[in-house]
């Protein structure tokens, strides 16, 4: 087969690939669950053919590792390798982070090697400060090659979080899965790889995890608020009476009366591409919405402040329905940029009103996620 076929080949297979996984993954800010189909070893080795290097080779260009030193093609020759793309503010990879913990401890003795790459969505993820703090913190004990230009996400043609590639010991790329769910799939994924590569008693049981707080899975069946940005660029549902004034602070006021999954500014902000900063004391942000859980992305616009809040659900204060970063009075504070659980509600799901009022001001905002 001439060059160019192979190429055209290739490529039509990653579209293949791409477009089925457009329903697997957080692509750009949208939230998807479905298992995306697998991409066979042919990507891998057509990949190496053309440009005459593996996916693996792109772990060369990783700015940092944590947890490990540099990890290169020959140290992981003859493993089996599963490159999990994460960044630290995306609820939909902590759900799946209990199962790459359990993996990685389990199979690390016959063969397996979790590498978590991490290619951040906002600017202050490629804070390495930051990105340290969240690898404590949220229990990512496996290595973690520091991804902050996306170079690795490029090598692998990558588009969204979380999102797995399942490598074998001769370093092709066997199967991919974006986003929630398939577990079972995956593991057995990966216990395929190990039998081909040698392992002995892999065995046929699967991990159990109890995951909880912020790793809990979604409640799917009362999910119907989707991930929603606060900036201009990419924002639904806006309602604060005389819309969207760009780059520059505004007294916004809100609606009146907020439809599901609408949401408002009230006070001073400035509205970015990106996101929102509140600009005096006691600006707020009001969200209809529907689901068990609601996540704030957020934090001080000055490195080493804090800001307190205060939220509201239906008006008062949210009780046994609080979340872990505020009490049952609804009274938190932002001290880090990093995803927030405000809301985890214990009694039924219906449509709620969120509100929350920074104190002081100094904040920025960005995404709402929901689970």
């Amino acid at each position: 087969m001439k060059t160019n076929q192979l190429l055209a080949s290739f490529l039509f297979t990653t579209a293949i690939g791409l477009s089925n996984a457009s329903f697997g993954a957080e692509a750009k800010g949208r939230p998807m669950t479905a298992k995306a189909t697998p991409v066979s070893s042919v990507h891998g080795s057509i990949f190496r053919w053309i440009a005459g290097r593996s996916e693996l080779a792109s772990l060369d260009r990783a700015d940092e590792w944590l947890n490990s030193p540099p990890l290169t093609p020959e140290a992981l020759r003859g493993k089996v390798v599963l490159v999990s793309f994460w960044t630290y503010t995306c609820i939909n990879w902590m759900r799946v982070q209990p199962y790459l913990r359990a993996w990685a401890e389990k199979y690390k003795s016959q063969g397996l090697v979790v590498i978590g790459v991490h290619s951040p969505e906002f600017q202050f993820e490629k804070n390495i400060e930051n990105v340290r703090r969240e690898v404590n913190a949220l229990g990512v004990d496996y290595p973690v090659a520091i991804d902050s230009e996306a170079a690795i996400w490029s090598a692998f043609n990558n588009n969204y979080w979380p999102a797995l590639y399942f490598i074998d010991a001769q370093g092709n790329v066997r199967d991919q899965h974006f986003g929630e769910g398939s577990y079972e799939q995956s593991e057995m994924t990966i216990k395929q790889l190990l039998a081909e590569a040698g392992a002995e008693g892999v065995g046929d049981d699967l991990v159990s995890v109890d995951a909880r707080g912020l790793e809990a899975a979604a409640d799917k069946a009362n999910l119907k608020s989707g991930e929603n940005y606060v900036g201009y660029k990419r924002t639904q549902g806006f309602a604060s009476l005389g819309g969207a004034v760009r780059n520059k602070p505004h007294l916004y006021e809100a609606s009146a009366q907020l439809h599901l999954n609408e949401w408002a500014l009230s006070g001073d902000w400035t509205m970015g591409s990106d996101g929102v900063s509140v600009q005096k004391a006691n600006g707020r942000v009001t969200y209809r919405f529907h689901a068990r859980d609601l996540h704030l992305v957020m934090g001080p616009a000055a490195p080493g402040t804090s800001v307190k809040f205060r939220i509201l659900i239906d008006g008062q204060p949210p009780g046994g329905s609080h979340g872990m970063d505020v009490d049952e009075q609804g009274n938190g504070t932002v001290s880090e940029q990093r995803l927030f659980q405000l809301i985890r509600q214990q009694g039924p799901i219906a449509d709620r009103q969120f509100e929350i009022e920074f104190l002081a001001p100094g904040v920025e905002v960005f995404c709402f996620t929901f689970g």
